[in-house]
């Protein structure tokens, strides 16, 4: 049948329809490598403070409940809260909120971390919250990022922006590998 064919005239042919429906799906996908589709980018969701930002998913190994125990490392910044043992590894715990000058992290239920996937720098970066996997549409994505009350700037590589919703995109690789991030030593 040709693909102007009324799907509607093959109800009555199950085996005929289904054959029209996987034809026609083979045209839509092979006209998706064309660029008519948009693409689709997928990221990790948290909060600091009131604010929201975004993480590229590769960026991230895991999101985990804060730990009960950690231990302090003497010598080290207000903002390096601890060293955790996850799993028999040990991963160096980043209070982001504090070490970005904005105040300490109120540690509550909701309070996570995001463990970063990062091959020479291993961290744990301590949020507010974690909201999941966001999708956006490439033609959400703006190069500008927005100021923010966390002065974050420095970090940011653009924005999603739905509706009236500003989505920050969080570079935790350009964090690990500052030189702020790298001199954990109090002064």
């Amino acid at each position: 049948m040709s693909s102007s064919a009324d799907l509607a005239a093959l109800v009555e042919q199950p085996f005929e329809l289904l054959k029209e429906m996987e034809q026609r799906a083979r045209v839509a996908h092979a006209g998706q490598g064309s660029g008519s589709m948009p693409n689709e980018w997928v990221g990790v969701g948290f909060r600091i403070g009131e604010e929201q930002f975004v993480a590229t998913r590769d960026q991230v190994r895991e999101v985990l409940m804060l730990p009960e125990s950690m231990t302090r490392v003497p010598g080290s910044t207000r903002w390096m809260l601890g060293i955790a043992n996850l799993r028999g590894h040990l991963l160096p715990l980043i209070d982001l909120k504090l070490m970005l000058g904005s105040g300490r992290t109120t540690l509550r239920r909701t309070t996570r971390v995001i463990s970063v996937n990062h091959r020479e720098v291993p961290a744990g970066i301590v949020v507010d919250e974690v909201q999941g996997f966001r999708r956006f549409m490439d033609h959400e994505f703006a190069n500008e990022a927005p100021e923010t009350s966390v002065r974050c700037e420095r970090f940011l590589a653009g924005t999603y922006q739905r509706g009236d919703q500003a989505w920050p995109v969080f570079n935790l690789f350009d964090l690990v590998e500052s030189n702020v991030f790298l001199q954990a030593a109090a002064e």
